[in-house]
C-alpha cells in the first residue's frame, strides 16, 4: 500500500488506510481542473481504465454517485434504472462542494460528507485496477475495483450511452 506523506493525504486516502485496503496514488501538478480524458492522457493510461465520479439527484430528491470511464457519457435512463428512480439528473457544479465536500475535478467516491448509493460501470470488472479522483485536483487513486467496496458499498451496472 502506498503511503502519502501525512500532509498530502486526502479524505479518500485516510479512509483506505483506516480500512487497510491496498491502493496506489499519483499526484501531478495541475493549476485547474482537467477533464478525465486529459488526466488519462497526462498519466499515460488507457481512458477505459480511468473513471470519473458523477453526482446526480433523483426525482425522489435522493442523491446518487455514478462512476464511469472518463471518455464515456452517463446514460441518465440507465442510471435511473440502476438505482430504482424514474429519472436522475446531474447536480449543478455549485452544489457539489456543499453536498460532498469535494470540488469539480477533484470529486472522489471515497470520503464524501455522506455515503450515497453508488453504482460503477460494469466495464471496471475488466481491469485489475482502475484510477479515479483521490479527492483533490491533481491526485488520482489506483486500486482494484472490487476493493473499493470495502469503504464505499456499490453495485456494478451498465451505465453508459
Amino acid at each position: 500500500m502506498a503511503k502519502a506523506p501525512k500532509e498530502n493525504k486526502t479524505n479518500g486516502m485516510r479512509a483506505l488506510d483506516a480500512a487497510h485496503i491496498d491502493y496506489d496514488y499519483r499526484v501531478f501538478p495541475c493549476e485547474h481542473a482537467l477533464s478525465g480524458i486529459e488526466v488519462a492522457d497526462l498519466l499515460g493510461l488507457e481512458r477505459e481504465r480511468v473513471f470519473k465520479t458523477l453526482v446526480t439527484q433523483g426525482k425522489s430528491g435522493e442523491h446518487y454517485v455514478f462512476m464511469i470511464p472518463v471518455a464515456e457519457e452517463l446514460d441518465l435512463k440507465k442510471a435511473a434504472g440502476a438505482v430504482g428512480e424514474k429519472a436522475v439528473q446531474m447536480i449543478k457544479s455549485k452544489e457539489l462542494l456543499p453536498l460532498t465536500g469535494y470540488v469539480h475535478g477533484g470529486c472522489s467516491p471515497i470520503g464524501m460528507k455522506k455515503l450515497f448509493v453508488t453504482r460503477m460501470d460494469e466495464t471496471a470488472q475488466l481491469f485489475d485496477s482502475i484510477m479515479f479522483s483521490g479527492g483533490k485536483i491533481g491526485c488520482q487513486i489506483e486500486m482494484a475495483p472490487d476493493d473499493l467496496a470495502g469503504v464505499v458499498p456499490f453495485e456494478y451496472a451498465d451505465l453508459t450511452v
